[in-house]
């Protein structure tokens, strides 16, 4: 009999910067679903977005992997700045299936996302490969009930931050440290303060 595949949940982002909201979905997606471990993947380039606020890539992985660091079950991964930019999210899972044949992915976006999620590239192809979990976004109702197979909204809670406004406390000398993981609070404040 075959083992079964590990489910590893995908859950995107520019982390720009990384903050306590994203940690904690990460955690309680890992509580509520059977996914074993979550890879929040740091995104070189969202094709979505164009900003020229964006940190370093190395500097925002580094971020997030101190973030998570004692986080289990969470991961800090580059795996997209290997390939092909803008990073599409359909080519990094089809690339992630042929590198990890032992594991299934999943993909977790917030309701926000969902709501665009129409616009994506292969988005059908996503939907059809690939469970989704979503979490809920204040002011993006979703109603379960509507929802493809495979694809599933899960009560993580809302978690009311964002990292623009991350951003926007930094530029404004306000305290972030509730805002974000202690351990990369001075270097929030370093890196955004310059911006």
């Amino acid at each position: 009999m075959a083992s079964e595949k590990l489910i590893t949940g995908i859950y995107g982002g520019s982390f720009n910067p990384i903050h306590n909201g994203h940690v904690a979905i990460a955690r309680q997606m890992l509580r509520h679903t059977d996914m074993k471990e979550v890879w929040l993947m740091v995104s070189p380039q969202n094709p979505l977005k164009t900003s020229s606020a964006l940190l370093d890539d190395g500097l925002r992985l580094d971020m997030v992997r101190r973030a998570v660091a004692g986080v289990e079950g969470v991961t800090a991964s580059d795996y997209e700045f290997a390939l092909p930019r803008p990073s599409y999210t359909w080519t990094t899972l089809q690339s992630l299936c042929r590198d990890y044949p032992e594991r299934e992915f999943a993909l977790i976006i917030g309701a926000d996302n969902w709501k665009l999620f129409d616009r994506w590239y292969h988005a059908s192809d996503i939907i059809a490969t690939h469970r989704i979990f979503i979490f809920p976004r204040r002011g993006y109702s979703v109603d379960a009930s509507l929802l493809p197979s495979g694809v599933s909204l899960v009560d993580t809670g809302l978690y009311d931050v964002s990292s623009t406004q991350v951003r926007q406390d930094v530029a404004y000398g306000d305290d972030i440290s509730k805002l974000v993981p202690y351990e990369i609070v001075g270097l929030v404040n370093k890196y955004y303060s310059r911006r």
